[in-house]
């Protein structure tokens, strides 16, 4: 069984990588171990996916809940895995790095910090408090006795505050507070993702698996991109598949959806190991 320190060592050198990874979220530990053998390297959760599990809005699951889920998704698999920390569950700095420790002690060996306070009127933290709160979290990172990715997220985009300069201006500024990999979830294009590999010298992630983008891991690896993930597009697909059966048998009263399902024991065969 792999250390949470080779775990850590193996994440961190996959984004040295000349090429792109993908690193999928699962949201459960049955899809985090399908994806396991499905030969990905390494995993992310995914906050709405599992808030949409428990049958909440994502961002409605709070810390303790989330820290429950991160860990059952490190212990299913031999992969290293990276959290989705949302904001660190708390405004202030001292909230954050807690959350740090707690995701370290949970088996994760990444997690991502993000901008967005949660709240309507305010969306997006003040400059000031946002990089406090990024390098709270890598000094308690550095802390650590493994090596711990921290990812710095700027939520601008999915806020409707598409400002791609102030973006990098963010992501440039957590740099320097010890972000690891730097994150702007919702950039959809081709010549902005470029853009900003070039202001910055850290891996970037690259969010994929939604509308209004269209760009292949292939693409994104030509423009420096280190690494892609999907979001909560793997369950919202499967919650879809579940949604578009439950149409099927209620209006038509027929049953076509389960040809397309794999086979009982191709599943169970997955899991009898």
């Amino acid at each position: 069984m792999a250390t949470q320190m080779e775990k850590g060592q193996s994440f961190r050198s996959l984004h040295e990588r000349e090429r792109a990874f993908i690193i999928p979220n699962p949201w459960d530990i049955g899809t985090a171990r399908i994806l396991a053998q499905s030969g990905f390297e390494a995993l992310a959760t995914t906050s709405a996916g599992c808030a949409f599990s428990l049958g909440l809005p994502d961002g409605k699951i709070g810390r303790t809940a989330a820290m429950a889920h991160v860990g059952a998704i490190a212990s299913a698999t031999e992969l290293p895995v990276s959290g989705d920390l949302e904001n660190g569950f708390g405004d202030d700095p001292g909230t954050v790095a807690e959350t740090i420790r707690i995701a370290a002690a949970a088996g994760l060996v990444g997690g991502s910090i993000e901008d967005a306070t949660g709240g309507s009127d305010e969306p997006i933290y003040e400059m000031a408090l946002a990089i406090d709160r990024v390098r709270a979290a890598a000094e308690t990172a550095r802390a650590l006795t493994f090596p711990f990715t921290l990812t710095g997220r700027c939520e601008n985009y999915l806020y409707g505050r598409a400002d791609l300069r102030d973006t990098i201006r963010r992501l440039q500024a957590y740099q320097e507070a010890g972000a690891d990999v730097l994150y702007a979830p919702g950039i959809r294009t081709r010549e902005e993702i470029a853009e900003l590999v070039r202001s910055v010298d850290r891996p970037v992630n690259v969010l994929v698996g939604f509308k209004g983008i269209s760009i292949s891991l292939a693409e994104l690896s030509e423009v420096g991109v280190k690494r892609v993930s999907v979001g909560s597009a793997l369950a919202r697909s499967a919650l879809g598949a579940v949604l578009a059966a439950a149409e099927e048998m209620r209006d038509r009263g027929t049953f076509s959806f389960a040809e397309n399902a794999p086979a009982h024991r191709d599943i169970n065969a997955m899991f009898g190991k």
